[in-house]
């Protein structure tokens, strides 16, 4: 899938999920990744939009970013992009958990050029708002000239899955607290019209 010595799972490698289908069922069911970055000796994490294509992960930025530009130049980076889909409630603190799905990317970015970035720019626009792209208005030339559109391939990544009931010890199993899991879903709530909105139009049905 990608995985070497740097994306080896060393805590908890039963959780470790190898096939490239999981790997791709994370980064589409997610929305916003965190890109890490070392400049100098200081780290930052971004976070970020983007959009897998292929082997690949889409993302954009401005061009008067400098942690983007750095980025553009092809320095190494990190993204990684957690679904947390339920909180484990144990019967101690220390069994207590949470049911999640992550991935870790790392490598260098590589600029997105010509045609290829307004398709790049599309297909992040439908990753996170489908069907949006053929109503609204696409980019324009000084838009496009202020946005930075980078790829990162899926040549070294891991995925990790936790899932199941609480692990309590055995002498815990007696302790009269309820325990169990509690799931977590993202939910799209009632979409708010724009007050400056002129035309009497349906939103999107997501």
């Amino acid at each position: 899938m990608g995985g070497t010595d740097r994306t080896r799972v060393r805590r908890l490698p039963e959780l470790a999920v190898h096939d490239r289908a999981t790997l791709h069922a994370v980064l589409d069911a997610g929305r916003v990744g965190h890109l890490a970055i070392g400049d100098g000796h200081q780290p930052y994490a971004l976070p970020v939009a983007y959009a897998r294509d292929g082997e690949r992960v889409l993302l954009h930025g401005s061009t008067g970013s400098r942690l983007f530009r750095h980025l553009a130049a092809g320095a190494p980076a990190c993204l990684t992009v957690t679904l947390l889909d339920g909180l484990v409630l144990a019967r101690s603190a220390f069994a207590s958990s949470m049911n999640y799905r992550c991935a870790m990317v790392l490598g260098e970015l590589s600029v997105v050029d010509g045609d290829d970035r307004l398709v790049a720019l599309e297909r992040i626009s439908e990753h996170l708002l489908p069907g949006r792209w053929a109503a609204i208005r696409p980019p324009s030339a000084k838009e496009l000239a202020a946005t930075l559109v980078l790829a990162l391939p899926l040549d070294e990544c891991s995925v990790k899955v936790s899932a199941g009931p609480p692990d309590d010890d055995a002498d815990d199993l007696d302790r009269p607290v309820w325990a169990g899991v509690v799931p977590v879903e993202e939910t799209l709530g009632t979409p708010q019209p724009d007050p400056r909105l002129r035309h009497d139009l349906p939103p999107p049905e997501w």
